[in-house]
């Protein structure tokens, strides 16, 4: 028997094609959404694997949501930011281990670009910039996949946009004479 959900027509079909086939859909776009907050193809691709299993597990019952794909990715980048949060403690302990201040150096005015501007900010803030400023969800969707409130996304977007103001602040050369 077939059922009618998120006008989608689901029959008694292999659940391992109905998961390949969303992550051929799905996957270079996770794929760019992770890189952009964590910086690392490699860590990218194990993470959304990661999440692509989990899918597999629980398709019965994620296949009646409206949109899988943001299940996918809210667990991803949740996953992608815990471990970027425990990379900064491992980093952060073993500088003050071995005597370092754990100072991060200026960037060169013209090596600065998007990504590295974002790598000096927090993960958390990092998923919130982009999940809003380059997969264009709203506030609410991104509370939900990330499971916070609002006000902490909106908090996270003010925050992050205030720290990276500087950072991406394009000099113009003013001419002499």
């Amino acid at each position: 028997m077939a059922a009618r959900v998120s006008g989608v027509r689901h029959n008694e079909t292999d659940p391992n094609a109905e998961v390949a086939a969303l992550y051929a859909r799905t996957w270079p776009r996770l794929i760019g959404v992770l890189v952009s907050i964590g910086g690392s193809r490699a860590d990218a691709e194990e993470v959304a694997q990661d999440a692509y299993v989990k899918l597999l597990g629980r398709w019965d019952s994620i296949r009646r949501y409206d949109d899988p794909e943001a299940w996918v990715r809210a667990v991803a980048v949740r996953t992608l930011i815990s471990r970027l949060r425990r990379q900064q403690v491992a980093q952060r302990a073993s500088a003050k281990l071995l005597g370092r201040t754990g100072e991060v150096r200026e960037p060169d005015g013209d090596a600065l670009d998007v990504a590295a501007a974002l790598a000096r900010i927090p993960p958390a803030q990092r998923a919130v910039v982009v999940l809003h400023h380059v997969m264009d969800l709203p506030v609410d969707q991104i509370a939900d996949e990330l499971q916070v409130p609002p006000g902490t996304v909106k908090s996270r977007l003010a925050r992050a946009r205030q720290a990276l103001a500087p950072l991406l602040a394009v000099q113009e050369e003013v001419p002499h004479g």
